[in-house]
């Protein structure tokens, strides 16, 4: 058996990226943590972990590791927390609106593992684990789902793609 032909006999590992917010960093390091055991759980690889100052920041993060050959889907992961006034929304609706236009752009999958807005430091520890494991969790599917997709041909019967 040739060289080339045995590669197809491999499954191919899932390799994704995180990029995770240093802002609430008590609240985020939980999270990549969480993210970086539950992808060793599912039989991901992470190539990438990126810190970004912030949750607003991330989507320039998201960008560059996208373009990597060895990344096949990006989990972002950030808290925003509610303060006095509405900054969390407008730092949470932008970044989450780039971050998904990053990934459409590019034609890999981006998950959004960003607690907030609306929420409270507590809640926000609260929520950090489940979270973090819900974007790596989507992320490894969406890459898996995507390769079949690209994989299967349609011979008149309904495909399905789980």
């Amino acid at each position: 058996m040739c060289l080339g032909q045995s590669f197809w006999l491999v499954p191919h590992m899932e390799r994704i990226a995180i990029v995770v917010s240093e802002f609430n960093f008590d609240v985020t390091r939980i999270m990549l943590e969480k993210a970086l055991s539950h992808a060793k759980f599912l039989g991901a690889e992470v190539t990438v972990v990126a810190k970004s100052p912030g949750t607003f920041d991330s989507p320039y993060l998201v960008r560059e590791v996208i373009e990597k050959d060895y990344v096949d889907g990006v989990v972002v992961l950030g808290a925003v927390i509610k303060g006095e006034t509405d900054h969390d929304e407008v730092v949470a609706h932008q970044a989450a609106r780039k971050i998904l236009d990053i990934g459409v752009e590019k034609g890999k999958p981006v998950s959004l593992g960003v607690i907030g807005p609306g929420v409270s430091r507590p809640q926000a520890l609260e929520r950090a684990e489940e979270y973090a494991a819900r974007a790596v969790e989507a992320v490894v599917k969406a890459v898996r789902r995507i390769r079949s997709l690209r994989k299967a041909e349609f011979k008149g019967e309904t495909l399905v793609i789980e």
